[in-house]
């Protein structure tokens, strides 16, 4: 079916069977419509198809359509018969499906629940010069400040929390403005253990908080010069690479940064599948016993 594969490409056809099995099965029961035909593309294909052009670095929906009609026109053969608005559209409406899938996938992976880690990166939605003439995101996009890039930004911030060995188990979305902080509540609910933050999440106050309810905050001071133990804030450094690997990964090779949706809703849901993509690769890594967050060994192994 597909000739003389080479390694990388095998390695891409295994992973797009993982996935879609995974999502087709869990998938099987559920009824998404109440009324009305079953679309040309199946749900199963079209999510298989998003988490693998993600995978890719595909930034847009037009460029994961053309490629898969392009590459993989033999394994989805209803691609051919469908507009790009009709897959656009679908893959939009199963935002909903695609953040419980990956509900139920963090259930199934093995990760220390006791200890957590804390982070957000910026997403700007426009360059600050054109700020004034646009338009989009205009009542929920804010003005915040890019600690990796040092500048101000206008967009949203993503917060994450991961657990130990790299498995993103919490997400939320807020403006630019929002203290990191402020998401704690949201991203730790029903949490206890250990929670590892940088210099923002410094808060007496917040860690007593956390501490009546079994959950231990650590963070260094929140002035550098001033740091009372300089040797904890290493140690915390060397802890918490782990999350901005995985928060370099989505903003490389998941293009977190390249906005193109126009309102929040398509947003939100390009947002699901970067981080479902995610999931997927270091479940497929931990399946084949590879590092978790050694995605070059996906396609290659």
């Amino acid at each position: 079916m597909f000739g003389k594969a080479t390694s990388r490409e095998a390695g891409r056809i295994d992973f797009m069977i993982y996935v879609f099995c995974f999502v087709d099965d869990w998938l099987k029961d559920k009824r998404l419509r109440q009324r009305g035909p079953q679309p040309t593309l199946s749900d199963s294909e079209v999510i298989t198809i998003e988490i693998l052009g993600e995978f890719l670095g595909l930034e847009t929906d037009a460029a994961i359509f053309r490629y898969f009609r392009r590459h993989y026109g033999e394994c989805f053969p209803a691609l051919k018969s469908i507009y790009r608005t009709t897959f656009v559209r679908q893959a939009a409406n199963l935002m909903g499906v695609k953040a419980l899938i990956w509900r139920d996938l963090t259930r199934r992976l093995p990760y220390e629940p006791l200890i957590s880690i804390i982070d957000s990166a910026a997403l700007p939605v426009c360059r600050l010069a054109r700020v004034y003439r646009f338009r989009r995101f205009k009542w929920e996009a804010d003005y915040g400040f890019d600690e990796m890039n040092k500048q101000i930004f206008y967009g949203f911030r993503l917060h994450l929390r991961i657990a130990y060995p790299g498995v993103i188990v919490g997400i939320e979305l807020s403006p630019a403005s929002a203290h990191d902080t402020q998401l704690l509540p949201e991203l730790t609910a029903q949490v206890q253990g250990w929670l590892l933050g940088d210099r923002n999440y410094w808060s007496p106050q917040l860690q007593e908080e956390l501490r009546l309810r079994n959950l231990i905050l650590l963070a260094p001071f929140k002035h550098r010069k001033k740091d009372p133990i300089p040797s904890l804030t290493r140690w915390l450094a060397r802890k918490r690479r782990r999350i901005e690997t995985v928060l370099s990964q989505l903003v490389q090779r998941f293009k977190l940064r390249a906005v193109w949706a126009r309102d929040l809703w398509h947003l939100s849901s390009r947002l699901w599948r970067k981080i479902l993509a995610h999931t997927f690769a270091v479940a497929f890594t931990w399946q084949y016993s590879l590092h978790p967050l050694r995605f070059s060994k996906v396609i290659t192994y």
